[in-house]
Parts: structure tokens; C-alpha cells; sequence
């Protein structure tokens, strides 16, 4: 059991929106890690705790994109993302939620989100989503980097392949963070 203290803890669920969730991703589906999510959210609103939704969204024109020039560039569709890919999954959202917008993987390059986090108090970060080894892992470096205390919700997780997310969770997550279950996370009552 990780027992944690909601004056000092925030949920940040990664890419949890219409043009990913749908994704084929793996070991769990989108709607699974969609459903984990929720739950998380549910118990840190009922703390008092906050909530931190990121979603990735690019301009129509593509001209704020990250660069191209590699080996596996990003697929995009033929004339751009379909509208309403970029939107949170229908519900998520709750009042008093915080929005972060990112352009890139990690969460926290050129966003506010360590700002929102800081002014809140918040020392440590439960952290789930979809992609565990790009969006996951990039927020989860930078968090470790910046200081933050983290606990990955790796049911709450899944990627492209089952062997991209084992290897992120074997290998990378256990250096910069806990590693549990989403039941296994308690926020202690204040």
C-alpha cells in the first residue's frame, strides 16, 4: 500500500483524449487505461487533491509540430489530425480539474504545469496514461529531474506494444519512481 498525503500529491493523467485513447495500444486497451484513470481521479477530487489533465494538441497548420527529421517521425494523418482528436475523453474533465496543453512528449517542457504544481505545494506526482514509454516516461524524467517524488500508476499505463511498456516499467520507471498499482495508491484522510 502507498500511502500518500493529498496536501502534497497531485494526479497527472497524460494524453487521456479522443485521438489516442482509440489508439491499438498494449497490454491494456485505451477505454482500460481510460477507466483507471477515472477511478484515480475520482479519489483525489474526494481528497481534495488535485487533478492535472494533459493533453497534446497541435495548430491547424502543424507549424508548432515537434521537428520530423528522424529515423520514426510521428504518423499523421493525410490533411492533419480529424477534429476533436486533441479533447479530452468525454467526461474526464471535472470541475476545479486543472488543463495542461502540451506541444511535445513531456509534460512539463514549455507548459505551466511545474508553476500549477509548485503553487499548489505539491511534492509528489501520481503519474498515468497513455504512452507509457514516450508521454509517461518523458513527464516522469523531467519530474524526477525537477525534483518531484513520483508514483506510477502502471495499471493506469499502456503503449504501443506490449514490450515498449514492459521495458519502460522494468528498466526506467523503477530509477525514477514507485511502481504500483492504482489500488494500491491511498491518499491519507487530513
Amino acid at each position: 500500500m502507498t500511502v500518500l498525503d493529498p496536501r502534497h500529491t497531485a494526479l497527472v493523467l497524460i494524453d487521456l483524449q479522443n485521438g489516442i485513447v482509440g489508439m491499438e495500444l498494449a497490454p491494456r486497451t485505451g477505454p482500460a487505461v481510460l477507466e483507471t484513470g477515472r477511478r484515480l481521479a475520482e479519489t483525489f477530487r474526494a481528497a481534495g487533491a488535485p487533478v492535472v489533465l494533459v493533453r497534446v494538441s497541435f495548430s491547424a497548420d502543424g507549424g508548432d509540430l515537434p521537428p520530423t527529421n528522424v529515423d520514426a517521425p510521428p504518423r499523421i494523418p493525410p490533411g492533419g489530425f480529424p477534429p476533436g482528436w486533441d479533447q479530452l475523453a468525454e467526461g474526464l474533465e471535472q470541475p476545479g480539474d486543472i488543463v495542461v496543453t502540451k506541444r511535445q512528449w513531456g509534460a512539463f517542457h514549455g507548459t505551466e504545469l511545474d508553476l500549477q504544481l509548485r503553487r499548489r505545494g505539491v511534492r509528489t506526482i501520481v503519474l498515468a496514461g497513455i504512452s507509457t514509454n514516450i508521454g509517461v516516461e518523458s513527464t516522469l524524467r523531467h519530474a524526477w529531474e525537477l525534483g518531484y517524488d513520483v508514483v506510477v500508476a502502471q495499471d493506469g499505463c499502456s503503449a504501443g506494444a506490449a514490450e515498449q511498456h514492459d521495458f519502460a516499467l522494468r528498466h526506467i520507471f523503477p530509477r525514477l519512481s514507485r511502481v504500483t498499482d492504482a489500488a494500491s495508491i491511498t491518499l491519507a484522510p487530513v
